[in-house]
């Protein structure tokens, strides 16, 4: 008998979780015993991409957690906004029969309340670690013990993060680590050489280090930018591109980033490089791949991104990335927000080029071997079918 799961997500994007959400449905949408829906609060790529695969997707209201909703205006008119999300979304559904719903994230609420008011299995996929506002940090672990059936965590760091003061919570706990698969070929020199010279601005010959990622006030960029600088005396043919662009509302980031490479004198050596859908001819015509983060990553999708196109990872020795990363052999880690032991770490790589092609080759297989869309879309049908 065929299964109806229902997905909601919080944004449209093509970013970090967006992505698994992407490489999850569009596989699952494939086997026989399941039917997907995907709800999403607004049109972008991640629509297109999904329809691309034949996943129905529906617009709607997620209630999409935010700073906003807890002044006390918005906290009494939240019941309403629960009512009206519910009943909007009952009214595109139609009638159609849902047996799970799936919550792609702690930033929507609207799974949760759907679930609980039609009693269906609700699965909670959380992919944050939210240190701050202390509210959420606190009424969290509370709205998954209460509004879940089954929390799915990305890492084994989430978990311990969310479960440490509830352990009643690890009942119904489980990690599935986030998969994913490289389906196209590796770019041509030509295509590299193009790449670095119309998009990069750069020399073919040139060592490029490259940060691809959302630009925002915690994934490193300034950290990474400061440890360049200073390793730019020792190395006269290195660049550095950051790969992104920031959320709507917070565009000033990119200008505040460029700002400070003008400062450094770097303008020639550093490029920003918005935000680009087809990633792999990207990951390719880089050298070595920086994930800097200043907070724990959840889990870091970038670095098996990074691995899959056979790039060496320094990566901040924090959160998932821990689990993703293997020290002296597809990487290397820095102490967290240590803008010199970054530069030593790249140093170490810049100055060999025979282990930066070995750590990239072993990191090819590891997540060939280890984070692949196989294992992940298995964990997730072993899931949906117990």
């Amino acid at each position: 008998m065929t299964k109806t799961i229902l997905f909601i997500h919080q944004s449209a994007e093509l970013y970090g979780s967006d992505k698994t959400l992407l490489y999850l449905t569009k596989e699952i949408n494939f086997l026989e015993d399941f039917e997907v829906v995907v709800v999403l609060p607004n049109n972008g790529p991640l629509k297109k991409e999904l329809e691309q695969y034949g996943v129905k997707v529906i617009t709607s209201p997620v209630i999409k957690i935010s700073r906003s909703m807890f002044t006390p205006k918005n906290l009494l008119l939240l019941p309403l906004t629960i009512f009206t999300a519910i009943k909007t979304l009952e009214k595109k559904l139609d009638g159609l029969k849902v047996d799970i719903v799936h919550s792609n994230t702690l930033a929507v609420l609207l799974g949760a309340f759907y679930a609980k008011k039609n009693r269906i299995r609700h699965i909670w996929h959380v992919h944050e670690i939210i240190k701050k506002p202390k509210v959420i940090y606190k009424a969290f672990p509370i709205l998954l013990n209460l509004f879940s059936q089954m929390v799915v965590y990305n890492s084994c760091e989430t978990m311990k993060f969310w479960n440490v003061h509830r352990p009643g919570l690890t009942k119904k706990s489980l990690v599935i680590l986030n998969g994913l698969d490289r389906l196209t070929p590796p770019a041509s020199s030509g295509e590299i050489e193009r790449i670095k010279k119309t998009l990069f601005g750069f020399d073919e010959d040139n060592v490029v280090i490259g940060l691809i990622g959302r630009i925002n006030h915690w994934k490193g960029q300034e950290l990474l930018l400061e440890a360049f600088n200073l390793l730019k005396e020792n190395f006269v043919n290195l660049k550095l591109v950051f790969i992104g662009s920031a959320s709507e509302g917070k565009e000033y980031l990119v200008t505040q980033l460029q700002n400070k490479i003008e400062e450094y004198g770097l303008k020639d050596d550093c490029k920003i490089v918005p935000f680009q859908k087809d990633i792999w001819p990207i990951w390719d015509s880089l050298d070595i791949a920086v994930v800097p983060s200043t907070e724990p990553e959840p889990f870091g999708l970038v670095a098996v991104e990074a691995m899959l196109s056979k790039k060496p990872v320094v990566a901040a020795g924090h959160g998932g990335l821990l689990e993703i990363v293997e020290d002296g052999r597809t990487g290397y880690f820095f102490e967290p927000n240590n803008i010199q032991d970054l530069a030593v770490k790249l140093t170490n790589l810049i100055a060999n080029k025979e282990r930066t092609l070995s750590f990239g080759e072993n990191g090819f297989k590891i997540a060939s071997d280890d984070f692949s869309s196989k294992r992940y879309v298995e964990k997730f049908t072993e899931l949906y079918t117990s």
